[in-house]
């Protein structure tokens, strides 16, 4: 860790392109090796998972050198935080608070945020940058801990039913702007199915779209790439060629 620290200090100092660069310039490339540990995740690649790791935490210490120029803070600063808050979020592990399963510890770790760090509402803290999918996620599970939460599966499913027969009226009815609403109501409810199902919505949205682009790529490829030919084929074609890569990942 000193090493890294050490090479991050020399190249901020010497490389015209490490020397120039911000919070805010940095912060494509934080969500980009995000996702891309995610994806490395998702394709269980383990032997590349440490390299990504490694780029994910090169970000780390990018901003906490910048920030240690401005002397705001340090990398030592952000083990030493994460460190405490492990520690207070903990108290079945580091103290003598008895907390008996997974639930309960999710939910003293969702109400010490609140009255630790002064939020107004147990909402807080939900990033609204973050994908639409994982902020509805978060949410549910955030009111969840007091309650505010269905009892169970069926009646999720319900509400996804419920949800698409609104849909499906303002559709009839041509009113975009209730449409999208009851679109919006809709998302939010299959987010809440995939919950109840210890589904990440996220993550499964994320990997039907990698699978979506790998059977289009196979129909591409019947064509060499010829988008014309493509455009010219029937759907019913294009449909043999999608159901062929199906086939072909079983």
């Amino acid at each position: 860790m000193d090493d890294l620290l050490q090479i991050m200090r020399r190249l901020r100092k010497e490389c015209p392109w490490d020397a120039k660069q911000t919070h805010e310039s940095l912060r494509q490339f934080l969500l980009e090796e995000t996702y891309e540990v995610l994806e490395t995740i998702d394709q269980q690649q383990w032997s590349k998972l440490a390299e990504e790791l490694g780029d994910l935490l090169l970000q780390i210490v990018f901003h906490s050198e910048i920030a240690a120029e401005k002397r705001r803070f340090d990398f030592n600063d952000v083990v030493d935080h994460i460190s405490k808050k492990l520690i207070t979020r903990h108290p079945h592990v580091f103290g003598n608070k008895a907390l008996n399963n997974a639930l309960q510890v999710q939910e003293n770790w969702e109400h010490t945020k609140v009255k630790n760090e002064g939020r107004d509402s147990l909402l807080s803290g939900v990033p609204k940058a973050a994908p639409a999918l994982l902020q509805a996620q978060r949410l549910q599970e955030k009111a969840a801990t007091v309650g505010f939460d269905w009892p169970e599966v069926e009646s999720v499913l319900d509400k996804v039913i419920e949800e698409l027969n609104e849909l499906r009226e303002e559709i009839k009815n041509r009113h975009l702007q209730k449409i999208e609403d009851e679109l919006g109501d809709v998302l939010f409810a299959l987010v809440n199915l995939g919950r109840f199902l210890n589904i990440t919505a996220e993550d499964a949205l994320r990997k039907t779209n990698q699978k979506f682009v790998r059977r289009f790529q196979h129909i591409e490829q019947q064509y060499n790439g010829d988008l014309r030919a493509m455009k010219k084929a029937t759907l019913k074609e294009l449909d043999r060629y999608w159901e062929q890569a199906k086939e072909n990942e079983k």
